[in-house]
């Protein structure tokens, strides 16, 4: 029998409206949408049209509302977790968008909440399951170009964007948009501790007070290093990911992955250092077993994290983002952050 997760959505805009919504559509064995809750009244009119279901311009009122089992929070980055505090104090499930909360300090309040309350919290880093991030995770466990040593992504372009993102007191800047991703993506990739860090905030071509632009480099106790780039003041765009190894390298924007490594098959003769007289020459050079392949993305395994979702709700199996590896992100986020012009105010 059919036991659907009744869900109501928080915030009917962008991510609410715009996001959860079309995801939810053709799941209607696993979700149905049974409440939508914004203050905007011509955005309340269009969910209710759509859906035929209540719809509230509080959240307490939808909190309050029995029918309702999960809450997603798709509302401003600043009320996250006001939100999803109010709906897991009142027994909800609560499937929060990123950010998860506005900083480090509320990140870790929001988890010991969730350890105490009948409703479990899940984060909603939907780019884990992106194909590209899911095959590049592969090629790397593969070992086919070595132990990786370095990685770099980026998520660039320029934009004179001028919307709430670009506002501090609205809790914008790429930091808490693009920035959740980017770092849950290194954290998966750096595979280790955070050994050190190093972060540059600046804002560049929006027209907000929040940075538009950033750098941030990781390097792992394990050595390796993860350098991530966000900009919204490039002119020139850059791969998407650009991953090091020992025996080779990959390179990936969109829909393709070039890869370069060496055959596997051909053993390497040994070479040694010679202390000696070069001559003219840097070492003695030597042709190398290149392999060179450009494959399209494809990963082995795909996940839909509504469907991963709903196993954790009703059948009780883990969820893939743990609630330690979210907290780890706003970490990095808010030390980032701090010191800078971009802080903005503490929890």
């Amino acid at each position: 029998m059919a036991n659907p997760i009744r869900v109501g959505i928080t915030g009917l805009g962008r991510a609410g409206w715009g996001m959860h919504c079309p995801e939810l559509a053709g799941k209607e064995d696993k979700f149905v949408i049974v409440a939508g809750c914004d203050t905007q009244a011509a955005k309340r009119e269009r969910f209710a049209a759509k859906y035929g279901c209540k719809v509230y311009s509080k959240v307490e009122d939808m909190v309050a509302d029995p029918n309702v089992e999960l809450m997603t929070i798709a509302t401003r980055s600043p009320d996250h977790f006001a939100h999803a505090s109010r709906a897991l104090k009142a027994g909800k499930h609560v499937f929060d968008e990123k950010p998860m909360t506005a900083n480090y300090d509320q990140a870790r309040k929001l988890q010991a909440l969730a350890a105490k309350t009948k409703g479990k919290l899940y984060i909603r880093h939907n780019r884990r399951f992106e194909p590209g991030f899911l095959h590049i995770r592969e090629i790397m466990k593969s070992g086919i170009i070595g132990d990786v040593y370095q990685v770099q992504l980026a998520r660039i372009g320029y934009a004179r964007r001028d919307d709430w993102q670009t506002l501090m007191s609205c809790g914008g800047g790429q930091m808490l948009n693009w920035g959740p991703h980017i770092v849950d993506h290194a954290l998966q990739f750096l595979d280790s501790p955070v050994a050190s860090m190093w972060s540059e905030l600046k804002r560049i071509a929006a027209v907000g007070d929040a940075e538009d632009c950033l750098k941030i480099v990781l390097k792992g106790e394990n050595g390796r290093v993860v350098d991530m780039e966000i900009s919204g003041g490039a002119a020139m765009g850059k791969p998407e990911y650009l991953i090091f190894g020992t025996r080779g390298a990959l390179t990936t924007t969109g829909d393709s992955i070039k890869l370069r490594y060496l055959d596997p098959k051909v053993k390497l003769p040994k070479r040694k250092a010679n202390p000696g007289d070069p001559g003219e020459n840097f070492g003695n050079p030597e042709s190398l077993p290149w392999i060179e392949e450009d494959i399209p993305v494809s990963p082995k395994k795909s996940y839909d994290i509504w469907d991963e979702l709903y196993k954790a709700v009703r059948l009780g199996k883990k969820f893939p983002i743990t609630l330690d590896e979210a907290v780890a992100v706003m970490k990095v986020i808010s030390a980032a952050k701090k010191g800078t012009p971009f802080e903005g105010r503490k929890s």
